[in-house]
Protein backbone atom coordinates (compact mmCIF):
# COMPACT_ATOMS: atom_id res chain seq x y z
CA UNK A 1 0.00 0.00 0.00
CA UNK A 2 1.27 3.00 -0.78
CA UNK A 3 2.49 5.49 2.39
CA UNK A 4 2.15 9.23 2.85
CA UNK A 5 4.81 10.61 0.97
CA UNK A 6 3.94 7.92 -2.35
CA UNK A 7 0.59 9.13 -2.04
CA UNK A 8 1.62 13.07 -1.69
CA UNK A 9 3.83 12.68 -4.93
CA UNK A 10 0.40 11.37 -6.88
CA UNK A 11 -1.28 14.68 -5.24
CA UNK A 12 1.43 16.74 -6.61
CA UNK A 13 1.21 15.28 -9.97
CA UNK A 14 -2.52 15.13 -10.55
CA UNK A 15 -2.74 18.63 -9.92
CA UNK A 16 0.25 19.63 -12.01
CA UNK A 17 -1.41 17.83 -15.18
CA UNK A 18 -4.46 19.42 -14.45
CA UNK A 19 -3.13 22.51 -14.80
CA UNK A 20 -5.88 24.78 -13.81
CA UNK A 21 -7.49 23.82 -16.94
CA UNK A 22 -11.55 23.81 -16.78
CA UNK A 23 -12.57 20.63 -16.72
CA UNK A 24 -14.76 19.00 -20.44
CA UNK A 25 -15.19 15.44 -19.09
CA UNK A 26 -16.35 14.01 -15.57
CA UNK A 27 -17.43 10.57 -15.42
CA UNK A 28 -18.02 8.37 -12.17
CA UNK A 29 -18.63 4.27 -11.92
CA UNK A 30 -20.38 4.28 -8.59
CA UNK A 31 -24.31 5.53 -9.24
CA UNK A 32 -24.54 7.45 -5.99
CA UNK A 33 -22.06 9.97 -8.36
CA UNK A 34 -23.42 10.17 -11.61
CA UNK A 35 -25.43 13.43 -10.48
CA UNK A 36 -21.78 15.28 -10.34
CA UNK A 37 -21.04 14.47 -13.64
CA UNK A 38 -22.76 17.30 -15.31
CA UNK A 39 -22.20 19.45 -12.35
CA UNK A 40 -18.26 19.32 -12.67
CA UNK A 41 -18.15 20.07 -16.53
CA UNK A 42 -16.49 23.95 -16.43
CA UNK A 43 -14.90 23.93 -13.17
CA UNK A 44 -11.29 23.77 -12.15
CA UNK A 45 -9.86 21.79 -9.32
CA UNK A 46 -8.29 24.15 -7.08
CA UNK A 47 -5.96 22.14 -5.18
CA UNK A 48 -5.52 17.80 -4.55
CA UNK A 49 -4.41 17.21 -1.16
CA UNK A 50 -3.83 14.12 0.44
CA UNK A 51 -4.91 13.51 4.42
CA UNK A 52 -2.86 10.74 5.52
CA UNK A 53 -3.27 7.89 3.07
CA UNK A 54 -6.69 10.01 1.60
CA UNK A 55 -7.15 12.54 -1.43
CA UNK A 56 -9.45 15.70 -1.20
CA UNK A 57 -9.68 16.73 -4.43
CA UNK A 58 -11.26 20.60 -4.37
CA UNK A 59 -13.59 22.08 -7.05
CA UNK A 60 -13.62 25.73 -7.78
CA UNK A 61 -17.72 25.33 -7.00
CA UNK A 62 -17.09 24.36 -3.23
CA UNK A 63 -17.62 20.73 -4.15
CA UNK A 64 -15.13 18.23 -2.92
CA UNK A 65 -14.41 14.57 -4.62
CA UNK A 66 -13.04 12.14 -1.21
CA UNK A 67 -10.94 9.41 -2.79
CA UNK A 68 -9.25 6.61 -0.48
CA UNK A 69 -7.04 3.99 -2.10
CA UNK A 70 -7.02 1.63 0.58
CA UNK A 71 -4.97 -1.54 -0.85
CA UNK A 72 -5.69 -1.65 -4.62
CA UNK A 73 -6.73 1.74 -5.35
CA UNK A 74 -4.29 3.61 -7.89
CA UNK A 75 -4.71 7.42 -9.83
CA UNK A 76 -3.27 7.85 -13.78
CA UNK A 77 -2.47 9.99 -15.80
CA UNK A 78 -3.02 9.95 -19.38
CA UNK A 79 -3.63 12.54 -22.03
CA UNK A 80 -6.65 13.90 -23.01
CA UNK A 81 -8.91 11.08 -24.82
CA UNK A 82 -6.88 7.96 -24.01
CA UNK A 83 -8.02 4.93 -22.38
CA UNK A 84 -5.70 2.36 -21.10
CA UNK A 85 -5.46 -1.13 -21.56
CA UNK A 86 -5.74 -2.55 -18.32
CA UNK A 87 -7.83 -5.42 -15.40
CA UNK A 88 -8.38 -2.66 -13.30
CA UNK A 89 -12.03 -1.46 -13.07
CA UNK A 90 -11.79 2.64 -13.61
CA UNK A 91 -14.21 4.55 -11.13
CA UNK A 92 -13.07 8.17 -11.60
CA UNK A 93 -12.00 10.03 -15.04
CA UNK A 94 -11.62 13.91 -14.57
CA UNK A 95 -10.35 15.22 -18.22
CA UNK A 96 -9.23 18.94 -19.44
CA UNK A 97 -8.38 19.71 -22.71
CA UNK A 98 -4.40 18.23 -22.20
CA UNK A 99 -4.68 15.53 -19.76
CA UNK A 100 -7.33 12.96 -17.75
CA UNK A 101 -6.60 11.71 -14.12
CA UNK A 102 -7.97 7.76 -13.95
CA UNK A 103 -8.79 6.53 -10.81
CA UNK A 104 -8.92 2.64 -10.75
CA UNK A 105 -10.14 0.15 -8.17
CA UNK A 106 -11.02 2.28 -5.26
CA UNK A 107 -14.15 1.93 -3.32
CA UNK A 108 -14.59 4.92 -0.74
CA UNK A 109 -15.15 7.52 -3.04
CA UNK A 110 -17.82 10.23 -2.76
CA UNK A 111 -18.56 14.15 -3.64
CA UNK A 112 -18.37 16.34 -0.22
CA UNK A 113 -18.93 19.82 0.81
CA UNK A 114 -16.30 21.52 2.80
CA UNK A 115 -18.74 21.42 5.87
CA UNK A 116 -18.52 17.36 4.59
CA UNK A 117 -15.32 17.66 4.82
CA UNK A 118 -14.55 18.45 8.18
CA UNK A 119 -16.96 15.88 9.67
CA UNK A 120 -15.91 13.36 7.81
CA UNK A 121 -15.59 10.52 10.22
CA UNK A 122 -11.96 9.30 8.70
CA UNK A 123 -10.33 12.61 8.61
CA UNK A 124 -11.73 13.15 12.35
CA UNK A 125 -10.49 10.25 13.30
CA UNK A 126 -6.49 9.91 11.82
CA UNK A 127 -4.11 12.00 13.93
CA UNK A 128 -1.88 15.00 12.06
CA UNK A 129 0.09 14.25 8.84
CA UNK A 130 3.33 13.57 9.11
CA UNK A 131 3.88 15.47 5.96
CA UNK A 132 2.40 18.71 7.43
CA UNK A 133 4.67 21.66 7.53
CA UNK A 134 3.27 22.65 10.53
CA UNK A 135 3.47 19.89 12.41
CA UNK A 136 5.97 19.93 15.27
CA UNK A 137 8.26 17.74 17.30
CA UNK A 138 6.67 19.17 20.21
CA UNK A 139 3.47 18.00 18.96
CA UNK A 140 4.70 14.16 18.13
CA UNK A 141 5.89 13.84 21.42
CA UNK A 142 3.03 15.40 23.02
CA UNK A 143 1.08 12.79 21.45
CA UNK A 144 3.25 9.94 22.28
CA UNK A 145 3.67 10.31 25.62
CA UNK A 146 0.06 10.77 26.45
CA UNK A 147 -2.34 8.31 28.31
CA UNK A 148 -3.97 6.84 24.55
CA UNK A 149 -0.75 6.14 23.42
CA UNK A 150 2.01 5.92 25.91
CA UNK A 151 1.37 2.16 26.52
CA UNK A 152 1.50 0.85 22.78
CA UNK A 153 4.27 -1.00 21.38
CA UNK A 154 5.94 1.12 18.79
CA UNK A 155 5.32 -1.67 16.16
CA UNK A 156 1.98 -1.08 15.83
CA UNK A 157 1.65 2.73 17.01
CA UNK A 158 3.28 3.58 13.88
CA UNK A 159 1.05 1.76 12.07
CA UNK A 160 -1.75 3.35 13.33
CA UNK A 161 -3.32 6.37 11.40
CA UNK A 162 -4.81 7.95 14.38
CA UNK A 163 -1.60 8.26 15.91
CA UNK A 164 0.13 10.04 13.12
CA UNK A 165 -1.69 10.05 9.96
CA UNK A 166 0.53 9.02 6.94
CA UNK A 167 2.65 6.10 8.08
CA UNK A 168 3.19 2.18 6.80
CA UNK A 169 5.07 -0.54 7.01
CA UNK A 170 8.38 0.89 5.29
CA UNK A 171 8.40 3.82 6.95
CA UNK A 172 7.92 2.42 10.69
CA UNK A 173 10.86 0.26 9.85
CA UNK A 174 12.59 2.98 9.00
CA UNK A 175 11.91 5.28 12.23
CA UNK A 176 12.72 2.85 14.25
CA UNK A 177 15.99 2.15 12.71
CA UNK A 178 17.00 5.44 12.83
CA UNK A 179 15.90 6.02 16.47
CA UNK A 180 18.14 3.03 17.42
CA UNK A 181 14.54 1.52 18.90
CA UNK A 182 13.12 -2.17 18.81
CA UNK A 183 9.28 -2.35 17.71
CA UNK A 184 8.13 -3.70 20.67
CA UNK A 185 9.58 -1.06 23.18
CA UNK A 186 6.69 1.09 24.49
CA UNK A 187 6.51 5.23 24.41
CA UNK A 188 6.68 5.09 28.33
CA UNK A 189 9.56 2.99 29.09
CA UNK A 190 12.10 5.18 26.86
CA UNK A 191 14.11 7.99 28.80
CA UNK A 192 13.25 11.63 27.47
CA UNK A 193 16.15 11.69 24.92
CA UNK A 194 14.61 8.78 23.23
CA UNK A 195 11.23 9.59 22.86
CA UNK A 196 12.64 13.17 21.26
CA UNK A 197 15.26 11.30 18.76
CA UNK A 198 11.83 9.03 18.14
CA UNK A 199 9.65 11.93 17.58
CA UNK A 200 12.00 13.74 15.32
CA UNK A 201 12.66 10.22 13.46
CA UNK A 202 8.53 10.35 12.57
CA UNK A 203 8.97 13.63 10.85
CA UNK A 204 12.62 13.44 9.40
CA UNK A 205 12.10 10.14 7.37
CA UNK A 206 8.83 10.72 5.84
CA UNK A 207 9.70 13.60 4.22
CA UNK A 208 13.00 12.82 3.23
CA UNK A 209 11.19 9.79 1.26
CA UNK A 210 8.45 12.66 -0.22
CA UNK A 211 10.96 15.13 -0.83
CA UNK A 212 13.55 12.41 -2.46
CA UNK A 213 12.30 8.89 -2.83
CA UNK A 214 12.28 7.51 -6.80
CA UNK A 215 13.65 10.69 -8.00
CA UNK A 216 16.97 10.08 -9.22
CA UNK A 217 19.84 12.63 -8.03
CA UNK A 218 17.17 14.31 -5.90
CA UNK A 219 18.48 15.87 -2.59
CA UNK A 220 16.49 17.69 0.16
CA UNK A 221 17.49 20.86 1.33
CA UNK A 222 19.87 19.58 3.62
CA UNK A 223 21.84 17.52 1.08
CA UNK A 224 20.70 14.35 1.69
CA UNK A 225 18.48 11.80 -0.27
CA UNK A 226 16.40 8.77 0.71
CA UNK A 227 17.11 5.31 0.62
CA UNK A 228 16.56 2.20 2.94
CA UNK A 229 18.92 1.15 5.76
CA UNK A 230 17.09 -1.44 6.99
CA UNK A 231 13.49 -2.72 4.98
CA UNK A 232 13.88 -5.38 2.72
CA UNK A 233 17.74 -5.65 3.38
CA UNK A 234 17.46 -8.96 5.36
CA UNK A 235 21.10 -10.55 5.27
CA UNK A 236 22.82 -7.63 4.57
CA UNK A 237 25.06 -5.69 6.53
CA UNK A 238 24.10 -2.36 8.80
CA UNK A 239 25.46 0.50 7.54
CA UNK A 240 25.75 2.08 10.80
CA UNK A 241 27.23 -1.14 12.92
CA UNK A 242 27.90 -4.20 10.17
CA UNK A 243 25.60 -6.46 12.06
CA UNK A 244 23.12 -8.06 9.73
CA UNK A 245 19.64 -7.11 9.06
CA UNK A 246 17.04 -9.47 10.08
CA UNK A 247 13.35 -10.15 9.50
CA UNK A 248 10.51 -11.09 11.24
CA UNK A 249 6.84 -10.08 11.24
CA UNK A 250 5.39 -7.49 14.04
CA UNK A 251 1.66 -6.48 13.79
CA UNK A 252 1.17 -8.91 10.78
CA UNK A 253 4.03 -7.27 8.57
CA UNK A 254 6.80 -7.99 7.71
CA UNK A 255 9.36 -6.15 9.72
CA UNK A 256 13.26 -5.55 9.30
CA UNK A 257 15.38 -4.28 12.05
CA UNK A 258 19.45 -5.13 13.29
CA UNK A 259 20.01 -6.38 16.04
CA UNK A 260 23.32 -4.49 16.19
CA UNK A 261 22.52 -1.15 17.15
CA UNK A 262 18.14 -1.15 17.88
CA UNK A 263 17.49 -2.24 21.69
Amino acid sequence: MPEGPEIRRAADSLMLAMSNLPLTLTWFAFPHLKQWETVLIGQTIDKIEARGKALLTWFSNGQVLYSHNQLYGVWRIVKAGETPVTKRDLRVRLENQNAAILLYSASEISILSAEEVAAHPFLLRIGPDALDPLLKVDTVLERLISKRFSGRQLGALLLDQSFIAGLGNYLRVEILWQARLLAHHRPRDLNEEQQRLLCQAILDIPRLSYATRGQPGAKDHHGATFRFRAFHRAGKACERCGHAIEKTTFSGRPFYWCPGCQW
